[in-house]
């Protein structure tokens, strides 16, 4: 018995998955995330934001994610991870991560947070968009 037909249908299946546009949800009045006016830079690049989020009715692992970037550029650097409680309720997140120092300096900044769940449909967790925020921000050296 041959596995190819097999291997065949289960890339097909991943591929139409991949283009198909990801599941995505408007943040009702209960679920939101935010981003403090203000974040840090330390001298060697550890970058560090937060804000606040609140969710609810999840199925998977929730996380909200960042990123940050400066100029006109397109250039975005990934700050960090931090897993989400979807009880309803207001909780704070702090996210660090590190770019190089040349990267990002003080100063004005653009940050993108994200609450995303990873929902299980069949064996692949898709991703699911409880809520986004994007908000210019200043990065004080710290």
């Amino acid at each position: 018995m041959s596995l190819r037909p097999a291997l065949s249908a289960a890339v097909g299946a991943v591929l139409l998955l991949l283009a198909a546009p990801a599941v995505t949800a408007t943040a009702g009045p209960s679920e939101s995330v935010t981003v403090d006016s203000v974040g840090t830079i330390a001298a060697d690049g550890t970058v560090t934001l937060s804000g606040t989020y609140r969710c609810l009715g999840n199925t998977g692992p929730v996380f909200v994610s960042s990123s940050v970037g400066q100029g006109s550029g397109k250039v975005r650097h990934g700050i960090g991870g931090t897993r989400a409680v979807c009880d309803g309720a207001e909780h704070a997140w702090k996210n660090t991560g590190r770019a190089t120092p040349a990267d990002l300096e003080p100063g004005k900044a653009h940050v993108e947070a994200t609450l995303m769940e990873l929902r299980p449909q069949g064996s692949l967790p898709l991703p699911r968009f409880h809520a986004t925020q994007e908000q210019d921000i200043t990065l004080t050296a710290g």
